[in-house]
């Protein structure tokens, strides 16, 4: 598998470092649905101007970003197409690493079913075999280095790609088992943009699973294990926010970066839900919706966590898919990390409903948004309302996507319990029906 993944890798290079020489990358990089305000280049380049000249890169408001970004490139500007194409290269290895990791425990997990007869007779179709599961962590890598999406964020030079190489190493020590340096990543991604706190739950829950902690708030090794890990990840964030003082010496960043997260000053136009909505909002109305809006990301985590307490691998693809879709200001890169992981899910498509429908409405709308924002910005022949419609189509699709594998999960879940062709008391063919 080294050879096809190396294979892999210099393809995806190559293709990023052709395009970085071409004159599509100027144009890529001013693209609403590449960049936002917080993750665009020019941004970093101008936070870097300004603290050449002495003076706080936040003492405008231009730049956004965490100081252990800026001063990273402080050191690496010159070398930032590399610096991109890395972390893209090291997303795509953690998250290959990851998936062969948890296909060997799926794979254990139901040879020891099988001996023990927990499967139902009727469902071992279902039954997943190791010749289908041995490419998964290829297709994987495959879909985050050669989707549209990562590409042109990477070619845009978008610290987003940074932010998935950290999300993707939290995965990797996850499910490797480290929880020292799982709460360290997740306590970093925390801090390049505050929502990834919601996979605090899934983690929680992966490794309660894997050293026998059962989930009993009755228990007392529950909370100490809850306490362990709340005091690594809460020490490392507090270390990484105390060095971000150090560098810059005043606390500029936190409104600056989180207060602009969480209060959203800036209305350009994304692939997100806030910008229209809060650009025709009356003001004294704007801190209720704001709170409404944010709360989003926030608030599945604990009905997710109740109902995929067994399943938190699955949990994190549906909280890296909520954070994409709910999140302030969204890019494309977004979407790239947590699609990464549908080839995980494979084995799902017989019960997908909706699959065919979404793929359509997805690469309608990708190809629509470039279109509408030139009749809007520049033929003047269009208005926001054009370009907002695709956006919300577009989240609208994500969201059915990722209801339709919730589903399917569920349903293939139910089947393994209870058999795959169910029956009414009367013996008549029953349907079942997610609540």
């Amino acid at each position: 598998m080294a050879a096809p993944l190396t294979l892999l890798l210099v393809v995806a290079v190559t293709v990023r470092a052709a395009l970085y020489r071409s004159s599509l990358a100027d144009l890529i990089s001013e693209r609403v649905e590449v960049v936002s305000p917080l993750t665009a280049w020019k941004r970093v380049v101008e936070g870097l101007a300004l603290l050449d000249l002495g003076v706080s890169p936040y003492s405008g408001d231009v730049f956004h970003e965490t100081p252990l970004i800026i001063y990273l490139f402080h050191f690496l500007v010159d070398y930032a197409e590399i610096t991109f194409m890395l972390a893209d290269v090291i997303t795509a290895v953690a998250l290959y690493m990851a998936v062969t990791d948890y296909n060997k425990q799926v794979f254990r997990k139901q040879k020891f079913a099988l001996e023990a007869d927990l499967y139902p007779l009727d469902c071992l179709e279902l039954i997943r075999s190791p010749k289908e599961m041995y490419y998964i962590p290829l297709k994987v890598a495959m879909f985050y280095l050669l989707n549209p999406f990562t590409i042109l964020s990477c070619v845009a030079k978008s610290t987003c790609g940074l932010n998935n190489a950290v999300i993707a190493l939290f995965i990797l020590t996850t499910i490797k088992g480290n929880v020292l340096l799982s709460a360290i990543f997740l306590s970093l991604a925390t801090y390049q943009s505050i929502y990834p706190l919601t996979l605090c739950a899934p983690a929680l829950l992966y490794f309660m699973q894997r050293k026998y902690i059962p989930v009993n708030f009755r228990r007392a090794s529950f909370w100490w294990f809850i306490a362990q890990y709340a005091f690594m990840y809460l020490g490392s964030l507090f270390v990484i926010v105390g060095l971000s003082f150090f560098l810059l010496g005043s606390w500029d960043y936190l409104p600056s970066v989180y207060g602009f997260i969480l209060s959203v000053p800036d209305l350009t136009p994304n692939i997100g839900l806030f910008w229209y909505f809060f650009a025709e909002m009356f003001e004294h109305f704007r801190l209720f919706f704001l709170c409404v809006f944010q709360i989003n990301v926030f608030f599945y985590t604990i009905p997710l966590s109740i109902k995929l307490k067994e399943h938190p691998v699955f949990l994190i693809f549906m909280q890296l898919a909520v954070i994409s879709i709910f999140k302030s200001y969204p890019t494309v890169g977004d979407l790239a990390l947590y699609m990464s992981f549908l080839p995980v899910w494979s084995h799902l498509h017989r019960f997908l409903r909706n699959i065919f429908l979404v793929s359509c409405v997805l690469l309608a709308c990708s190809a629509l948004f470039p279109v509408l924002w030139h009749l809007w910005i520049y033929a003047g022949s269009a208005n926001s309302n054009f370009y907002y419609a695709i956006t919300l189509l577009f989240n609208v699709a994500q969201i059915l996507l990722v209801s339709d594998y919730f589903y399917a999960f569920l349903r293939r879940e139910h089947h393994l319990t209870y058999g795959l062709y169910l029956k009414r008391k009367d013996g008549s063919e029953a349907t079942l029906v997610l609540k």
